[in-house]
């Protein structure tokens, strides 16, 4: 995404002929999932998200990508900028959505948009130019971001096998930026001298097998290698989040991918997992908690993914009987996957009807 520029068109790909829609079969769930059955507009406002936006017109926001009409003859066609409209329409009875084109054949029954004090004029076709950090989100920025830059989560003895740092200048315990420390057995494949500097935070089961799915490594600074020998390698500490400590170890540097612009839908394969664990030190599970669920790459989990939170049921004694009867597990919230490992994911919980808990139960939505 060169000079982090979109190119972005305001007008969406034409429909395809209408004959051949109004000739195929109304999905009936398909249309049950728009909240009215009537055309509806929606100017984007700054601070929207693209959820925000999906619920306005959705009762399951994760349908989103099933309605969605993008152009596909421009790069990131997905992008929703401040002052693009929404249109939702219907086609052979279900519900449709682009933005900035008023569908074919629909220009005199959508509703115009207008604003107070401007004048109304007819616009044609056309590119322009947008800087991409002005498109909405999915989902608040501010709520995942500290996530996405500044934690990993490591498999097996991965960790155990990082080189570590032995010391700082001057033999002091802690270092900072601008602090040079000594790492031993630094591999020399790191081309670019730049690493990560991890500590080994907390250690994430499988609820059900109790196998050690990863190590979380939280990042505490960035370090440049500024000099190298057979035992011990010289690192110059750069930006910091906390202090540099003997025994904290190093990763060659990536750069991490801060992608707000993901998409909620569901997955494809059934999926049936476990919240393990709650980040940030809240302890609280509500409405933007991020959480770990034991289910990863190797479950098929990928960014926008969408899942149902279940709680458990209850244990009762029926008084009749004096039998234990489990109750039903009782539908809580939604989360989104927004970052995924081998083993185990991140996700923000969306919505909430209850207080969540360790061990809800996730599965598709």
């Amino acid at each position: 995404m060169a000079n982090n520029i979109t190119i972005k068109a305001c007008c969406t790909s034409l429909l395809l002929a209408l004959g051949v829609m109004l000739a195929a079969p109304i999905d009936q769930a398909l249309a049950a999932r728009a909240k009215t059955n009537k055309e509806q507009t929606y100017v984007v406002k700054k601070g929207d998200t693209l959820w925000d936006i999906a619920s306005r017109f959705l009762h399951d926001p994760w349908s989103w990508p099933e309605v969605w009409h993008a152009n596909p003859n421009i790069k990131n066609p997905h992008l929703i900028f401040p002052g693009d409209v929404v249109y939702l329409y219907f086609v052979g009875g279900k519900p449709q959505i682009s933005v900035n084109a008023v569908p074919s054949g629909k220009k005199e029954t959508l509703p115009p948009v207008t604003k107070p004090g401007l004048k109304t004029v007819k616009l044609n076709p056309r590119s322009h130019i947008q800087p991409l950090s002005q498109a909405i989100t999915t989902i608040p920025r501010e709520a995942i971001e500290p996530f996405l830059r500044q934690m990993t989560v490591l498999d097996g003895d991965t960790y155990e096998e990082l080189p570590h740092i032995i010391s700082s200048f001057e033999e002091h315990l802690i270092a900072g930026k601008g602090n040079k420390v000594y790492v031993a057995n630094v591999p020399r494949g790191n081309t670019n001298g730049d690493y990560t500097i991890v500590r080994q935070g907390k250690t994430y089961r499988d609820p059900d097998s109790n196998n050690i799915l990863g190590y979380e490594a939280i990042h505490v600074a960035v370090a440049r290698v500024t000099d190298r020998n057979d035992a011990v390698t010289t690192f110059d500490v750069g930006e910091t989040w906390q202090e540099v400590l003997n025994g904290d170890r190093v990763l060659p540097f990536e750069e991490i991918k801060s992608d707000f612009y993901f998409y909620p839908r569901s997955p494809r394969e059934t999926v049936d997992g476990r919240i393990i664990s709650v980040l940030g030190g809240v302890t609280m599970i509500g409405q933007y908690a991020v959480v770990v669920i034991n289910k990863g790459e190797n479950a098929g989990m990928v960014p926008g993914h969408v899942l149902a939170i279940y709680q458990a049921g209850a244990d009762v004694r029926d008084s009749v009987t004096n039998q234990p009867v489990r109750l039903p597990d009782e539908r809580a919230g939604i989360l989104m996957v927004f970052k995924v490992f081998n083993k185990v994911s991140f996700g923000v919980v969306l919505e909430t009807t209850r207080t969540l808990s360790l061990n809800d139960r996730v599965t598709n939505p």
